[in-house]
């Protein structure tokens, strides 16, 4: 009997399912980290101190802390050096699932299910240490080059979006000329330079391509986020 060929497709998901099956090594099963969203934005004059006290969450183990400066801002007499539209997609993207009416900043959102202001740290605190204790059952994951693999897990309902972001590491002050907070030093931590929607997932084995870095010295991180209730089900950094 002659079986019938595999197609390039067929066999890159079946080695995806091999090499998620042997994934045993400690850092696979690893707890997941929490991860704390800020959007912020440089012509926000309450935004400063909330950079401040994200950037502290940066050096925290167990915490995957990241800035998503906006852009809707700008008007007020200073552009947000970092900004890109995006994010502030994303942002609004995050309204019904948290029964909002509309966007701001400084906003934190804890492992893309519950928010606070940024002037809220004790309530940020607490979000993180609730999302820390929550139980998972995260699919593995895994780098290769150019692409990440996604393996086997419960399907949620709706689904999940697999999202790949990048962000710079370094510390970076900013002076703001104009605006609300004009002549201040904003500080700037982990500020997100590329998100993309990389494809979906079902609770099935999948690989999904990853696209260049647009600069140098960037971190890479993968997030499995459940469509309809933004949770993080799985989170895998380079």
């Amino acid at each position: 009997m002659t079986l019938p060929l595999m197609s390039p497709a067929m066999r890159l998901i079946a080695f995806a399912t091999l090499v998620l099956a042997l994934l045993t090594t400690p850092a696979a099963a690893a707890r997941q980290p929490v991860v704390v969203e800020l959007y912020t934005a440089q012509g926000c004059a309450a935004c400063g101190p909330a950079n401040a006290f994200v950037g502290k969450l940066a050096d925290r183990k167990g915490v995957l802390a990241l800035m998503f400066p906006v852009d809707y801002w700008d008007y007020l007499g200073w552009a947000d050096t970092f900004a890109k539209p995006e994010f502030a997609v994303r942002q609004k993207a995050y309204l019904p699932v948290l029964n909002l009416r509309e966007a701001y900043t400084p906003q934190v959102i804890v492992d893309g299910r519950a928010q606070a202001t940024g002037a809220q740290p004790e309530k940020i605190e607490s979000l993180i240490r609730s999302a820390a204790r929550a139980s998972r059952n995260p699919p593995d994951m895994l780098f290769q080059p150019r692409r990440v693999l996604v393996g086997s897990g419960p399907n949620p309902p709706g689904g999940a979006d697999v999202w790949l972001i990048r962000y710079d590491p370094a510390e970076q002050m900013v002076e703001v000329r104009r605006g609300e907070n004009r002549g201040e030093n904003i500080l700037h931590r982990n500020v997100v330079r590329q998100i993309e929607r990389l494809g979906a997932w079902r609770g099935r084995p999948s690989a999904y391509r990853l696209p260049p870095a647009p600069e140098e010295g960037l971190e890479t991180v993968v997030l499995v986020q459940q469509t309809r209730t933004g949770r993080m089900l799985s989170v895998l950094q380079d």
